[in-house]
């Protein structure tokens, strides 16, 4: 497969992962984690939530869209990869070490979302990178 395929995954899986923001509330139950906590910071939380989705839907939406743009040697294009791939490597350190395994071990369901979310992380990770090398190398 192409980078530029690649950069279409990326952007496709970042878009329904933003998107699924939508249900998290639900799923964790935010609503009763949250309710012993100020009303300035539940509120601070759901904005942050909602902001974090919408910049992962805008980051996937931009990959998703002009793949073909992003790999052309531009010093923005530049810029733009390699931010890109610092985050999602940042979010990999923090799927690594910023989350306590009791959270997770002993339950299969969570222990198989933990390992799937590091191979997304590098995934996305490895993609951005290589499309930061190829841009840089043209």
């Amino acid at each position: 497969m192409t980078l530029q395929i690649h950069l279409q995954i990326v952007g496709c899986l970042l878009v329904m992962l933003g998107l699924s923001h939508a249900f998290m509330n639900r799923y964790f139950g935010w609503s009763n984690e949250l309710a012993g906590v100020s009303l300035l910071t539940r509120q601070i939380f759901y904005v942050h939530a909602f902001f974090i989705a919408l910049g992962v839907v805008l980051g996937g939406a931009v990959s998703l869209a002009y793949h073909d743009a992003l790999l052309s040697p531009a010093p923005l294009n530049r810029a733009i990869l390699l931010s890109m791939a610092f985050f999602w490597f940042c979010r990999l350190l923090a799927q690594l070490f910023a989350y306590d395994g009791a959270t997770w071990r002993g339950n299969r369901f969570r222990t198989r979302m933990h390992v799937a979310f590091l191979m997304l992380w590098c995934y996305v990770t490895s993609i951005y990178g290589f499309a930061f090398i190829k841009v840089c190398g043209t």
